[in-house]
C-alpha cells in the first residue's frame, strides 16, 4: 500500500536571494502552520520535487534533513518522509485568528483592486512585519527576540 503525498507544491524563487533548501523548509513550515500538512502526511519524494521544480535532489534532501533535525518530519526508509508534528492548528471558523484572517483577506483584495501585484503586496507586508517585529525575529520595541535574547549592537559585529 503506497502512501499518498500531501497536497503541497514547492515554488522556488531563484531571484529571492534565499537558499533553495531554505525556501523548501520555509514553505513546509508554512504548510504546517496553516494545517495544509498534518501529522502522518507524506511529503513529496525528492524525485517528485525535482521533477516539479528542476532543482538538485541533494537540495531537497538537505531541506528534509533540516526539517527532521527540527523534529517536524521523520524519514522512513523505503517509505518516504512523513510529518511528525504541526506548528499550529488548522485555520477554521472557530480559530482565534479567524477575525484577523478575514481582515487580511479583505485587505489583500483591496490591495489587488488598487493594482498591487503579488510581489508588491509581499514586499509591503514584509516591510510592515519588519517594522512591527523587527528583522530576524527581533522585537523592534525592546531589542529582544521571542526568547528574550538581546540583539542590541548586532549590526556592529
Amino acid at each position: 500500500m503506497a502512501a499518498e503525498s500531501a497536497a503541497v507544491e514547492f515554488r522556488i524563487d531563484r531571484r529571492s536571494g534565499v537558499a533553495t533548501y531554505l525556501q523548501i523548509v520555509q514553505q513546509t513550515k508554512q504548510a504546517l502552520r496553516l494545517g495544509v500538512l498534518e501529522p502522518g502526511d507524506r511529503l513529496p519524494t525528492a524525485r517528485e520535487v525535482v521533477e516539479a521544480t528542476a532543482i538538485n535532489p541533494n537540495t531537497v534532501l538537505k531541506a528534509y534533513r533540516e526539517l527532521e533535525r527540527e523534529g517536524l518530519v521523520e524519514a522512513r526508509r523505503g517509505l518516504g518522509t512523513f510529518v511528525r508534528r504541526t506548528l499550529g492548528g488548522a485555520p477554521d471558523e472557530t480559530a482565534a485568528d479567524a477575525p484577523l484572517r478575514t481582515e487580511l483577506a479583505d485587505w489583500t483584495r483591496r490591495a489587488r483592486a488598487a493594482g498591487l501585484e503579488r510581489d508588491d503586496v509581499g514586499a509591503l507586508f514584509t516591510a510592515v512585519l519588519d517594522s512591527t517585529y523587527g528583522t530576524n525575529g527581533t522585537n523592534s520595541t525592546n531589542g529582544t527576540d521571542s526568547a528574550g535574547r538581546s540583539h542590541e549592537g548586532d549590526q556592529e559585529r
